[in-house]
């Protein structure tokens, strides 16, 4: 089981995969590509060849070009080129997410599949002996009871393809019993047992749980909470894109920890890197989709 980022980074060494950008504009998107070299990857360029020309003779770069026009043109063309076996992994540059997403979600050229696409972050923190997998703060605004079992299904394939058997799933709210206030805590309690009944599988789940009592073992127990997820998860399912998204930040901007992040439920990974990352947060992002292809 891997416990930290950099044991991702390792995993994703000399896989020789090759990263397919829309929207190749984006000079801080390949610059990226080229500081992660040393995972042994490539890239495939999709933008206007003059632009994306100028960025890498300043950035001493070469790697190959598919002149595109547009944002859409970009995106399908990346795409395309990973149905098509020529890339690997899609990854945004400078084009819209929503454009991105619509070209990964055609039904007929893109990488759907009958699965929700969710956001997946890999967060690493000083204190916390393992890797915590946070869902979803980045895709699905409000998910219904329905969308959550499907992100669920989502972030246990990416933690069982990085060694997690039997992930540990919390599904979070305010307070750890169920209140009929708080629609999300009912919401956990309908899932936890659909995992008992076996309708939620390869993974143990527990819910509603406070991240208190989700992640240490002294809090599980000075509140009496009981079970094999309680102290111990490895997975947080958020109740919406705010509060996963305010939870990936924290961890970093507060407690100086290191994030990664990925968008699953496609046939390949695809990488939506923020300007704002640090370098060794986008490095750590591409490297999971690495590790995941």
């Amino acid at each position: 089981m891997i416990r930290t980022l950099s044991e991702i980074i390792d995993m994703a060494k000399g896989k020789g995969k090759v990263i397919a950008i829309a929207g190749a504009e984006d000079k801080e998107a390949v610059k990226a590509v080229i500081e992660a070299k040393e995972l042994g990857v490539s890239a495939i360029l999709f933008g206007k060849r003059e632009v994306i020309e100028e960025n890498l003779r300043e950035l001493g770069a070469d790697f190959p070009i598919i002149d595109c026009r547009t944002e859409e043109e970009a995106s399908k063309a990346a795409v395309k080129s990973v149905v098509e076996g020529r890339a690997h992994i899609v990854m945004k540059g400078l084009v819209k997410t929503s454009t991105l997403l619509k070209a990964v979600l055609d039904k007929e050229q893109g990488l759907r599949t009958e699965r929700l696409l969710s956001h997946v972050a890999v967060v690493e923190v000083p204190g916390v002996n393992r890797l915590i997998f946070v869902t979803d703060g980045g895709m699905v605004i409000k998910p219904t009871l329905e969308q959550k079992v499907q992100i669920i299904e989502n972030v246990v394939a990416v933690a069982r393809k990085l060694g997690y058997e039997m992930p540990r799933v919390a599904l979070i709210a305010a307070v750890e019993t169920v209140n009929p206030d708080m629609p999300e805590t009912l919401e956990a309690a309908i899932i936890a047992k659909m995992n008992e009944r076996g309708q939620i599988k390869n993974c143990k789940i527990d819910g509603p749980l406070g991240i208190d009592n989700a992640l240490s073992v002294y809090a599980a127990e000075v509140k009496g909470v009981k079970g094999d997820v309680a102290g111990h998860a490895d997975i947080l399912v958020v109740p919406d894109i705010h509060s996963g998204n305010f939870l990936g930040k924290s961890a970093v901007y507060f407690a100086n920890g290191k994030i990664a992040g990925i968008i699953a439920g496609a046939k390949a990974p695809v990488i939506v890197i923020s300007r704002a990352d640090t370098s060794e947060s986008k490095f750590a992002s591409i490297a999971l989709a690495i590790a995941l292809s």
